[in-house]
């Protein structure tokens, strides 16, 4: 009787004297998954691409074939799915609605907006160039064409955002790792999973209100996000400073503004890194001159008084030697 998948990772962990708690903590796969893949029991898992990260890694760190086990478990879910099929299913008829019918509404009224204002702009543009072409430009024709230029130039700039900015629930928000791994947690529209996101192998969300994703803090050089193609830049700190996981969340109420500034943390210059606060100039230091001293010889001459004729005398009478009678 052959083996199933579970059986032969759990034997392959038995063999080699590992636990589960180790496996956990190499793979940082949850112990709870671990134990649902050693009994083939996969509903615990968050499904998809998780659970082949999942199978693959844990099958790699005992030492199982990883194409191998792959395979095995895409023949398992395959001969699942088709037991399912068989199986009766009863179906009930849901009634999508749309909770918010003005947000849907609003753009394409700014958008008629935008188009009717620069419409009326370039009609007023073009008769006023149709009435000064018969006879000279004066000063006062020019300035009236650079203002009207301006005025749409201005309303095209303003109209610009409100135009390019998607949608949340039409965007794709791509999760991917740079260099070395990240371990990930997600939680889209109140759905929690976990995933390790390798290098060149990123994660794709498609949230309909909201996308809430927490990293651990020394990936962040690891981490990159993007939507729809557009980078956007990542917090380099956690929001608390006594926290060490990177929280990131995205809803409708802040979609458009991180879209327009590039960025999870829009105004907070903690999130690019390399910026650093002002530093006044220090006043200069004055250095104290020092005052000239009188040498030694020239203050000991100026203090001696001159010697007077008598004193002289005597001492030249003391030093002379005295007579040798013959």
């Amino acid at each position: 009787m052959s083996l199933t998948l579970g059986e032969k990772l759990r034997q392959a962990r038995e063999e080699r004297g590992i636990s589960i708690s180790e496996v956990a903590e190499q793979t940082r796969i949850s112990p709870l998954y671990i134990e649902s893949i050693e009994g083939d029991n996969y509903k615990p898992l968050p499904g998809g691409i998780f659970n082949k990260g999942f199978v693959k890694s844990y099958a790699k760190y005992v030492g199982v074939d990883e194409n191998e086990a792959l395979q095995e478990y895409t023949r398992m879910m395959a001969s699942t799915e088709a037991e399912q099929l068989e199986s009766p299913r009863t179906y009930r008829p849901e009634v999508l609605t749309d909770d918010r019918p003005g947000a849907s509404i609003a753009p394409t009224l700014i958008f008629a907006g935008v188009i009717l204002a620069l419409m009326t702009a370039g009609i007023l543009f073009l008769v006023r160039y149709i009435n000064n072409t018969g006879s000279p430009q004066t000063a006062s024709n020019i300035q009236s064409n650079s203002a009207s230029n301006s005025a749409a130039n201005t309303v095209e700039q303003l109209a610009q955002p409100a135009v390019t900015a998607p949608a949340i629930e039409a965007s794709k928000i791509e999760f991917r790792a740079t260099g070395e791994p990240v371990w990930m947690r997600a939680v889209v529209d109140g759905k929690n999973s976990e995933a390790l996101v390798e290098p060149n192998k990123p994660i794709v969300f498609e949230p309909k209100q909201s996308l809430k994703i927490s990293y651990s803090r020394s990936r962040v050089q690891f981490a990159q996000m993007a939507i729809n193609g557009k980078s956007i830049a990542l917090p380099a700190e956690p929001t608390n400073a006594g926290k060490s996981t990177i929280e990131v969340e995205i809803t409708r109420d802040n979609f458009a503004e991180i879209w327009q500034s590039g960025s999870t943390a829009p105004g907070n210059t903690a999130a690019v890194p390399g910026i650093t606060p002002a530093v006044g100039t220090p006043s200069p230091v004055r250095l104290a001159t020092p005052r000239p001293r009188p040498s030694p010889t020239a203050s000991n001459t100026a203090a001696r008084p001159s010697p007077s004729p008598a004193t002289m005398r005597r001492s030249v009478n003391r030093a002379a030697p005295a007579a040798t009678p013959r």
